[in-house]
């Protein structure tokens, strides 16, 4: 059982949360298509409820920190949709003024730490970022997202230990949609069960449904709880799918299209649509009102990136070192 109450305005709130990550991942897909977006893209289609789940727990000023399928963290975390859109086209309006695109979405201001291209690489950051909230001794913590694929990387293990060691306050999330890049989990590690890499360093660690927000709302619950009251870390395996490539360059041919369509069946927007209509939460009219709400979101967002203007060439010598007068050659 969950110590925050899972109510109507939550369901509400999960399916708006939701339609919005979709809606702007469907949108970016097409952008990208039209080449308004450009360099890597990678579309989060299907696992909105991992993120849904999560802020129904999480607080304003707890951290996140992920790797680079990362539009819907930014979004969950309160980035605007305007901000990230630019930032996709490279325009100075960015939340990474330009200069992050895709891949490398930050906000200091809504405690969102990246969007990090590196495998792998912002799970060591992540217990960094939750060892400043435990010598600052506030009660807040982070979380780490990362991919099935990253979890072979060594960096994981180190910072398993260390983050268990001084018991810091972090939640590693592992969103396991069964390909990696596009090798199955199967055939790349001997160990399937993902969430079992946390035991051997005393993490409590477990699996969860990532296609239902409820589930994941549960098994944040517990995991945030426990970090707050200074007991730790936790690992949670989130076994989720994403309905489209790696990529956007990836053909797929490593799943069949039976196996895509039994996913789809389990939608986590539609599942929780199917929730609320059984609950008698919200009639058609709701859902026309959000649908359109959305809309009008993403639309605004697409025409914000299309007016916004390019950085500046002088851009490239700032946002470098954290000291604006640090002595480097600019010839």
């Amino acid at each position: 059982m969950s110590s925050i109450e899972i109510t109507k305005d939550t369901y509400l709130m999960w399916y708006e949360q939701m339609l919005l990550m979709r809606k702007f991942e469907e949108k970016t897909g097409q952008l990208y298509g039209q080449q308004k977006i450009r360099g890597f893209c990678h579309l989060y289609i299907g696992q909105e409820a991992v993120l849904a789940g999560a802020m129904s727990v999480m607080k304003q000023e707890d951290s996140m920190i992920t790797a680079y399928r990362d539009h819907a963290h930014a979004l969950a975390k309160g980035v605007t949709p305007n901000a990230i859109m630019a930032e996709m086209y490279g325009k100075a309006t960015g939340c990474s003024k330009g200069k992050g695109g895709s891949m490398h979405m930050f906000d200091k201001s809504k405690h969102f730490y990246g969007g990090h291209g590196i495998v792998g690489g912002q799970v060591p950051l992540g217990a960094g970022v939750a060892f400043a909230e435990k010598y600052k001794g506030t009660e807040f913590v982070n979380i780490t997202y990362m991919g099935d694929g990253a979890v072979r990387q060594g960096a994981l293990t180190e910072t398993f230990n260390m983050a268990a060691l001084w018991k810091l306050p972090v939640i590693f999330i592992c969103e396991n949609n069964g390909y990696a890049m596009g090798t199955s989990v199967e055939r790349t590690t001997i160990q399937t069960d993902i969430y079992k890499l946390g035991l051997p360093y005393g993490i409590p660690s477990s699996a969860v449904d990532g296609m239902d927000p409820a589930a994941v709302h549960v098994a944040m619950d517990e995991a945030i709880s426990r970090a707050r009251a200074g007991e730790g870390p936790t690992f949670l395996e989130m076994r989720t799918y994403r309905f489209k490539g790696h990529s956007m360059s990836d053909p797929q041919k490593y799943r069949t299209k039976e196996e895509l369509e039994s996913y789809k069946a389990k939608d986590p927007i539609e599942m929780t649509k199917q929730a609320i209509v059984e609950k008698k939460y919200a009639d058609d009219a709701w859902f026309e009102e959000i649908d359109a709400k959305i809309k009008a979101i993403v639309d605004e967002a697409v025409q914000f990136a299309e007016e916004s203007p390019w950085p500046e060439a002088s851009e490239l010598y700032t946002d470098v070192y954290v000291q604006e007068d640090y002595p480097y050659i600019r010839d």
